[in-house]
Formats: C-alpha cells, sequence, structure tokens
C-alpha cells in the first residue's frame, strides 16, 4: 500500500533500535528558559523548568502550530469538517485543532476557520501529519515486514504471527511531507504491556509529537492487573477506587513523558462520551470526569488536550459526541477549554519545581509567569481531603481561579478542601513580591 521504505530525515541524530536504523525526532537542542534580572535569589530548592520541548518546539516544522504564549492546543479526534456550522461549533466549545480528520474533509475551510489540522493524508494546510494510530497495539514492538493491513483487513505482519509495527510507523512516517511535524497516538503496548526498551523504540523512533490514549473512567478491562495494574507493579487488579480516578490520566502523561525524557512535548487523551460498547463496566463520562482528567493531564505536564469525541454505546451513540449529543460533555469541555485559554500563557511558562508542598491528597504544580506564581491542584484519591500547601515564596493570599474566593496565607502556607477525586483548584498566589526569577 505505501510502497518502499522511506524514512524522512528531519534531525540529524539517530539511534538502532532492535536492528532497525531510526531517526531520534525527540533529541534536539535542550530548552531555553527566560529569566529576569531580580534582586531577589530563588529560594533552596527550587528549580525553573521548560514546558517539554520549548515554547518555541513547533516552529522548526513547516505551515507550524503558533508558539505564541496565548495558544495552547486543544484538539477532537477524527472528526469531519465540511459545513461552515460544524466548525463554527467546534470553535464555540474552545477546539482549535483537528487532530485526524475524515478523508473527505475541507482543509481550506479549516483554515479559514482560524483552525489547524494534523490529518493521515497529505494537504499543503496542515500543520502535522499523522501516523498509524495505536500500532504498538496492534502490531506489535517488530521489524518483520508489513502486508500494508489494518486491523479487520487480514494478516498484518509478515510472517502473521511476527511483530512488524517499527516497520509500520517507518513507512507511515514516510509518506509525511518533508519537514511537516509527524504526530503518533499510542496505547496500552507503550502504556502497560510492553518493555520500557520496546516502549522507547516507538517513542523515540518516529514522530516529533506523541499522545497516548487511557479511558481510565469508561474502559471495561483497564482495572485489570495486566493494564491498570501496572500502577501498583503488576500486583493485582486495581479497586474502583483506584481505578476510576482523574489522578490516573497524569499518570498516562507521568508515563510517556518518562519515555520522552522531556525532550519534546507530549498530549494526554481525554474521552467525552462512551468509548466503548455496551457492558456492565463500560459506562459514560460525567461532566465532572471529562474536567478533573484534563486538569490532572495538564498538571502532570501534556502541552495538549485531545477529545475522544466517538462514542459506541450509551444514550448518543455518534461520531460527533460534542456536536450531537445533550448532557454534561458539550458544557463540560466546553468550560475547561475556556479556563485553559484564559491560562494558556501560563499553562505555557515554566514550572516552579520544588516552591510548593502539599499535605494532603492531592498532586499539584507550580507554575512562574511574569514573577507570579501559581499553583494548579487536582484531588489524586476519590475521597478527596484537606490539602495544606507550603511556599517558599510567592505572596501573602491565594486567589482560588473561577471560584470567587480567596484563602490567606500565614507563614507560606493555606489550606483547602477537596469535595472528592474530581476536585480541582487553581491558586494564583498575589502578594509577596518575586520568587527570584
Amino acid at each position: 500500500m505505501f510502497g518502499a521504505v522511506a524514512l524522512l530525515c528531519l534531525v540529524a541524530a539517530a539511534v538502532v533500535i532492535g536492528g532497525a536504523h531510526q531517526l531520534d525526532p525527540l533529541v534536539g537542542p535542550g530548552p531555553t528558559i527566560n529569566t529576569s534580572q531580580t534582586t531577589t535569589a530563588p529560594p533552596s530548592g527550587t528549580e525553573l523548568r521548560n514546558v517539554d520541548g520549548g515554547i518555541g518546539f513547533y516552529s522548526r516544522f513547516t505551515n507550524p502550530l503558533p508558539t505564541e504564549p496565548n495558544f495552547f492546543p486543544v484538539g477532537v479526534w477524527f472528526e469531519s469538517v465540511l459545513e461552515k456550522d460544524y466548525v463554527a461549533k467546534d470553535r464555540a466549545a474552545g477546539l482549535n485543532t483537528y487532530v485526524v480528520l475524515t478523508a473527505d474533509s475541507d482543509l481550506d475551510l479549516v483554515r479559514a476557520s482560524g483552525m489547524y489540522a494534523i490529518p493521515t493524508f497529505t494537504a499543503a494546510q496542515a500543520s502535522g501529519h499523522a501516523l498509524a494510530d495505536e500500532v504498538d497495539m496492534w502490531a506489535g514492538a517488530g521489524n518483520s515486514a508489513w502486508t500494508g493491513k489494518y486491523p479487520g483487513e487480514g494478516p498484518i505482519c509478515i510472517p502473521e504471527e511476527s511483530k512488524c509495527g517499527f516497520t509500520v510507523q517507518n513507512e507511515t512516517r514516510a509518506l509525511a511531507p518533508p519537514g511537516v511535524m509527524a504526530y503518533a497516538n499510542y496505547g496500552k503496548g507503550v502504556t502497560f504491556w510492553l518493555s520500557d526498551e520496546q516502549s522507547r523504540a516507538f517513542i523515540h523512533g518516529f514522530q516529533d509529537l506523541v499522545s497516548a490514549d487511557n479511558y481510565w473512567f469508561t474502559d471495561p478491562n483497564i482495572c485489570t492487573r495486566t493494564e491498570g495494574g501496572a500502577i501498583s507493579g503488576y500486583a493485582n487488579d486495581l479497586t474502583e477506587e483506584e481505578c476510576r480516578l482523574a489522578a490516573n490520566y497524569g499518570w498516562t502523561v507521568d508515563r510517556i513523558r518518562t519515555l520522552t525524557e522531556g525532550k519534546g512535548p507530549v498530549w494526554a487523551f481525554v474521552e467525552v462520551g462512551h468509548p466503548f460498547e455496551d457492558s456492565p463496566r463500560a459506562t459514560t463520562i460525567t461532566g465532572p470526569e471529562i474536567r478533573a482528567a484534563v486538569w490532572s493531564s495538564l498538571i502532570h505536564g501534556a502541552r495538549g488536550i485531545i477529545y475522544f469525541n466517538h462514542s459506541f454505546g450509551g444514550d448518543c451513540v455518534t461520531q460527533h459526541v460534542l456536536r450531537d449529543c445533550p448532557g454534561e460533555s458539550r458544557p463540560a469541555v466546553t468550560a475547561v477549554n475556556k479556563q485553559i485559554q484564559d491560562l494558556a500563557p501560563i499553562l505555557n511558562a515554566p514550572f516552579l519545581d520544588g516552591a510548593t508542598t502539599a499535605t494532603g491528597p492531592v498532586d499539584l504544580a507550580t507554575k512562574l509567569h511574569n514573577s507570579k506564581v501559581y499553583v494548579f491542584a487536582g484531588a489524586n484519591k476519590n475521597s478527596g481531603g484537606t490539602a495544606t500547601f507550603a511556599l517558599k515564596c510567592g505572596g501573602s493570599t491565594a486567589v482560588v481561579i473561577d471560584e470567587n474566593r480567596t484563602i490567606p496565607m500565614v507563614d507560606g502556607t493555606f489550606t483547602d478542601a477537596f469535595a472528592d477525586g474530581n476536585a480541582v483548584h487553581l491558586y494564583s498566589i498575589d502578594g509577596g513580591g518575586s520568587c527570584g526569577y
């Protein structure tokens, strides 16, 4: 189907994995961090860390995604773009990027609408080229020949029982136009089943931008020992409380960021409907779960969000959940996307690692933007609880963003309540001056 294997050279670094000569597009110049001059020394034990790949990462590619601080990628998976009204509806929900499109989609309409596209086909208007999806699951980690077929079309590898996922990605990468950003999404192979060496072969071998999809709230199988049990070292199945947890979306981001070593952006997947056929353990995600999953991903360093927009069960079976379905998904997505847009300069700003510690059931990230500290926190237990935050610098008051309340800080500490596992609070730390960066 794809012709001869011809891997495009976008960077000079190369690795040899499993006998195959493969590029490592994630290896490049280290990120730079702009710091302002100040007379205040940074607090001991803190470190300023840029977002993965640096704010200007996309600028190295042809027809790139924007690199301005006020742009944060918010994508939808495998949509069709045929009519202005539908694109307007997508934009109204806060989407700005189409990640994989139907073959009949109008990319002129995409760009004329101020949107961006990463299709699987070649198009002058595209800002990226998508490789094979979840190839780690259906073709496996190996260099055997590929028949050119996809799941459901017949034998995939030659010999049939062998593994050819590296070959699939080599050949699909060869279809990407020169200079265009290559993107690939992986699944349970890279996150759960494959060895770290095999997973790194996928992560470093083929694409510039990577994501992985684990649907913790709705997948009927993910709680088993051989899947989500990875969180506990595959010792046992996860309980419902351990598994159906927003913080696990952050775990997925951490898993992929560990493999990329911070050298390039990692985007996160969050489902917005009922992505599995009806069964006793398959569910429809709720609005609070969507928001919590998105923020867990961002707290753990995701540089983009992709919404899985298809429902194969539940009350609204469709390929266009955010366009078609009543209920919680669209309002929840619209609200959290507005927060992302409002906070984009802060999400794109450096992390201030070591500046904040918390006692209580939360994951957190500290950001430094224009010498001001921000703390983003989400519950990491379904029961929620009370958390006390201690900051090494930055202020006298914690303003809770979009909640119309403030919390006084005493000796650099403040306390807040997290009602349950979907609770997220975002804080702007006012007063107290610069942290010294």
